[in-house]
């Protein structure tokens, strides 16, 4: 079944792949991108269904590679239904793609939950689609452990990752915690990215393991060394690499002025918009759980008992308006940020991360204030405004 989007604003790569703002352009879509044509030559006779985008943006759906969970469902959970659960609420804010990211608890536990995303990544989406999986601990430093529950933290061993290979895309680890010399490699070989976080390194550990092929820094800013002029840390082993630098842009986790910092270190490039929500993302405020712990929640903001923040009940749309008005920049290079950088670091830019034909029909359709009206997924619309 053919259909097209018209009398929208499409998000689109230009020659040299840099997105910008295109109008007076229809696209056609079945489960792949069709054709975009200019709309002085569309027929609404040649389709089966036209959507009338209003004047409003047409976009890549947007990759979310750090999500725990939402709508009350978390990636631990031993219930088939949550990561379903996940990735329908996902498309109510324009994601099309994620990875459902697990946390430091019993190894056993985390196995169940490598399964239960491998099974997913095999079956019809239940909304958004589930590329694969990240790894965020159990590889972690306990100085920086965060709200991850150090009695579960390992030393990182290749082995015990190896049977999930196909599933992890990308594994964050502290560098100092390391003992095997090939282990970055060996995830590298795997097509496993290397994300560092989580981690109490100092600048020339943190260079050393981009240097072997870290390619991705967790959640920028938070549980790690930070900045200082005689020692610079893993946030300034970060600033002064091409390594891609996650961010929470909720202004609880880094304050908008240290976005605009980042954005301005990173030339622009290297960051990747993510949310690293827990289960109370859509829920009302109270008492939550995040691996196991308590989480209490208020308004933006979650913590511990003890006060220290554990993730974030933040909606990918609202994360890409609020970094919009922190850096002052279009809304096409936002886009780019959770869409074609993520994309092409899991090396499917081949299948989704831009509107091009031939890719998924993985579409957003949202407002300058990046309301979401429309989410489609693979040609079929999960999420339509009321």
């Amino acid at each position: 079944m053919m259909k097209a989007i018209r009398n929208g604003i499409l998000i689109l790569p230009d020659e040299c792949g840099r997105f910008t703002a295109q109008t007076e352009l229809v696209l056609c879509y079945e489960e792949r991108i069709a054709r975009i044509v200019p709309a002085a030559e569309f027929s609404a006779a040649d389709v089966d269904e036209v959507i009338d985008a209003a004047g409003a943006y047409v976009s890549p759906g947007f990759l979310n590679v750090h999500i725990h969970g939402a709508d009350g469902s978390d990636t631990m959970d031993e219930d088939a239904d949550a990561l379903g659960k996940i990735a329908a609420f996902q498309t109510r804010t324009g994601v099309t793609s994620f990875l459902p990211t697990t946390m430091t608890c019993a190894y056993d536990a985390v196995e169940r939950a490598l399964d239960r995303i491998r099974r997913a990544m095999t079956e019809k989406p239940h909304g958004a689609r589930i590329l694969g999986a990240h790894m965020e601990g159990p590889f972690i430093s306990p100085a920086k452990k965060g709200a991850q529950d150090e009695q579960y933290i390992l030393s990182p061993t290749f082995a015990r990752i190896a049977p999930y290979r196909d599933v992890i895309k990308i594994i964050t680890v502290a560098p100092e915690m390391i003992a095997e010399e090939d282990f970055i490699e060996s995830c590298c070989k795997s097509g496993i990215v290397v994300s560092l976080g989580h981690t109490a390194a100092d600048y020339e550990t943190a260079r050393a393991a981009i240097a072997r092929g870290a390619t991705h820094i967790t959640h920028l800013c938070n549980a790690m060394t930070g900045l200082n002029h005689r020692k610079p840390g893993m946030l300034g082993a970060a600033l002064d690499t091409d390594a891609n630098c996650e961010l929470i842009t909720d202004n609880v986790h880094v304050h908008p002025a240290m976005q605009r910092i980042i954005y301005a270190a990173k030339r622009g490039a290297h960051i990747i918009p993510i949310t690293d929500s827990m289960r109370a993302c859509g829920l009302s405020d109270g008492v939550s759980e995040l691996g196991g712990q308590k989480v209490y929640v208020k308004g933006t903001l979650a913590t511990l008992a003890d006060g220290t923040i554990a993730g974030s009940v933040l909606r990918m749309n609202d994360g890409l308006r609020i970094l919009r008005e922190n850096l002052g920049i279009a809304i096409p290079a936002i886009v780019e940020m959770a869409t074609r950088t993520p994309a092409e670091e899991l090396n499917v830019y081949d299948k989704l991360g831009s509107l091009s034909v031939g890719k998924y029909a993985d579409i957003a359709i949202f407002d300058e204030n990046f309301r979401i009206r429309r989410t489609i997924v693979g040609g079929t619309s999960y999420f339509v405004e009321a």
